[in-house]
């Protein structure tokens, strides 16, 4: 099978390191294309309906030179009218990539071991390895990233899950705080604090929000009720009451510190709009950042 990204654990330190290398220089750059893809179709499978990761990884297909098209939750029916096997085994035999935005990580899982192409998860209910990857970058650009201090507030969710373990890959320090009953999964704990020991990071799991942000260099959170537990939301609003992200609690934070949100934000709930607005957040370069650091992912994959 052709080599994937299914999850950040697919990449090494040194990986991580090299695809953020390689998307800040394209930023950097007046002309931002490539031809990694030249002649070639990256196939998009959606179960979730996307704002940046759709459009992002649209203009990454197109910029490498290659054809981006995509497929929307009904037309495939992914585990459901069609196995991920016979998604997979087709969608190999007429693209050369496949980009799959889906529910279940054992579907992602099993139509990527049918493929024979390379296949990169764009979220899972699992992981969200192309978020962290965007993330990490941005935190470089605010100041960088060993040393530094990351402070996420909130569902031990596929976002944070994915950024502990890109982010104790550089050196950060990264402190999350969750109610009981939604921290971080210990295995995602474990490989996180693993790659924190080799790299001079740490990794904490608390749960006070002000204990978590003490000094912290980047404020992150997100949505308390992601897709597909819509049923949970009251539950889960009683649950996070006192997680919220706020001037207060931003306060708390070092001087001049980043706050981030992958985005959809449900303003009022995780987040207040004086803090995503505001002067310190860096949530529109975050966006932006999903298209140079997945185009790098893509151009890293057909080298």
């Amino acid at each position: 099978m052709s080599r994937s990204v299914l999850s950040v654990c697919d990449l090494s330190a040194e990986e991580i390191a090299e695809v953020v290398d390689r998307a800040l220089k394209t930023k950097q750059q007046a002309e931002r294309r490539g031809s990694q893809l030249s002649g070639m179709t990256g196939l998009l499978i959606f179960q979730k309906p996307s704002l940046r990761t759709r459009v992002s990884f649209e203009l990454a297909v197109t910029n490498l030179g290659g054809r981006a098209l995509y497929l929307s939750p009904p037309e495939v029916g992914l585990g459901e009218r069609e196995s991920p096997e016979d998604v997979g085994g087709v969608a190999g035999r007429y693209c050369d990539l496949i980009v799959c935005r889906t529910f279940d990580q054992t579907n992602l899982d099993r139509l990527a071991a049918s493929s024979g192409v390379p296949v990169v998860n764009a979220l899972s209910d699992w992981e969200h390895p192309c978020q962290a990857l965007a993330d990490v970058l941005t935190i470089r650009e605010h100041g960088g990233t060993a040393g530094r201090t990351l402070a996420y507030v909130g569902d031990g969710n596929n976002v944070v899950r994915s950024l502990a373990i890109a982010a104790a890959s550089v050196g950060m320090h990264i402190r999350i705080a969750s109610p009981s009953g939604y921290e971080l999964d210990q295995g995602s704990v474990n490989e996180a604090s693993r790659r924190a020991a080799a790299s001079g990071g740490s990794v904490s799991l608390l749960s006070d929000p002000v204990e978590a942000v003490d000094g912290a260099d980047v404020v992150y959170t997100d949505t308390w009720t992601s897709m597909g537990q819509e049923l949970q939301a009251k539950q889960r609003l009683e649950a996070f009451t006192g997680y919220q992200v706020d001037a207060r609690l931003v306060a708390q934070a070092s001087r001049g510190a980043s706050v981030m949100h992958c985005l959809p934000a449900h303003r009022g709930e995780e987040i207040t709009d004086e803090v995503l607005d505001g002067p310190q957040s860096v949530v529109l370069d975050q966006a932006e950042n999903r298209l140079h650091a997945q185009q790098a992912l893509l151009a890293w994959l057909f080298d």
